[in-house]
């Protein structure tokens, strides 16, 4: 029996990885390594204008942000359209109350977020318990 080349043995995990980020409806989790989004709405509660939360995706599986106050990081998993951020650490600054609740709320619901739909410059992130996603607009790239 011939040896497989080598070139059909490599394709066929690249081919399989090609074939689940084209699913319809799933984010690709190519495009979100390296983007930046800012939080734009908050399950329809709207978000305060003087502050701004943020989240980025800098490496496959890193996510890191502004909460409205203080820096998080931490990581996260992505399977088609279903995301589960891990544990979340972060600066530990005094803020204002209004800030502090937004920074709660927001941190809150990041940890209970269970799906993605991009839609453009704009994400939605469903969150567990909520009638309403949260909804960002792309800042980068």
């Amino acid at each position: 029996m011939p040896p497989t080349p080598r070139l059909a043995w490599l394709a066929a995990p690249v081919l399989m990885a090609l074939t689940a980020c084209a699913m319809p409806g799933a984010p690709d989790a190519a495009p979100l390594v390296g983007s930046e989004w800012r939080l734009e709405d908050m399950g329809g509660r709207g978000v305060l204008d003087t502050v701004q939360a943020t989240l980025a995706f800098p490496e496959a599986g890193r996510v890191a942000g502004n909460s409205s106050c203080n820096r998080f990081f931490g990581s996260y998993t992505l399977m088609q359209d279903r995301i589960a951020l891990g544990q979340l650490g972060g600066t530990r600054m005094a803020c204002a109350p209004a800030v502090d609740e937004q920074e709660t709320r927001y941190l809150d619901a990041l940890q209970k977020a269970q799906r993605l739909e991009v839609r453009g410059r704009t994400m939605l992130m469903h969150v567990q318990g909520w009638e309403k996603p949260l909804r960002f607009l792309r800042t980068k790239p």
